[in-house]
């Protein structure tokens, strides 16, 4: 029942608890993407959300991977925490009547959901390392990399566009990338005057 529970007896104990306890989070998830990108009006919100989903499809298969790795079949437990977000994700959905606001909205359940996995990857990562199995940890942050990453991009599309628009104001411009910006030009080179040759007298 969630990620703490009585049979947890040892570290490692409480390592599996945790790893069962996101597998299970991350297939609730693949569950739930396909609403909020049906629902998402902004189409940098649509592509990041879609982009993401692929992005779960790869944890859920690091996790299987981990839990080969100990001779075990992939296993969930229930987790009271991901079920509670991802339900106030999808009754907000039923909330918000303005497009605009929905995606400020949507938004905002995808960090709070990001932000849950991003602790838990976290934990687990810490909690391999120290019982000597430091493939586990190398496994976990690649999937933790890829929600940090997930979570910068919802917050940087929030701030630049999706909240702007929901409150009514135009959006930012964002400014040109260094390798976009183009070359200032340098001013030409003085050429030396040429000399007029005297004439002789």
């Amino acid at each position: 029942m969630g990620l703490f529970t009585k049979d947890i007896a040892t570290f490692e104990d409480l390592f599996v608890h945790g790893l069962q306890d996101i597998y299970y989070a991350e297939n609730q998830i693949l569950k739930a993407l396909p609403n909020l990108i049906e629902a998402a009006t902004n189409p940098q919100l649509q592509r990041g959300l879609k982009d993401h989903l692929t992005e779960t499809e790869g944890h859920v298969s690091r996790l299987e991977q981990i839990f080969e790795m100990r001779g075990e079949k992939p296993k969930g437990t229930k987790c009271p925490g991901i079920n509670g977000l991802i339900s106030e994700g999808d009754s907000m959905l039923g909330e918000v009547s303005d497009t605009r606001v929905l995606d400020a909205a949507i938004i905002s359940a995808a960090q709070a959901v990001e932000h849950y996995e991003i602790t838990r990857y976290g934990s687990l990562i810490a909690w391999a390392a120290e019982i000597g199995r430091n493939d586990f940890a190398d496994i976990l942050r690649e999937n933790l990399a890829e929600e940090e990453a997930a979570d910068e991009n919802l917050s940087a599309l929030a701030s630049k566009v999706v909240n702007k628009r929901a409150a009514g104001k135009p959006a930012s411009r964002a400014s040109p990338s260094r390798a976009t910006r183009s070359p200032a030009k340098k001013p030409a080179k003085r050429q030396p005057e040429k000399r007029r040759a005297r004439k002789s007298a």
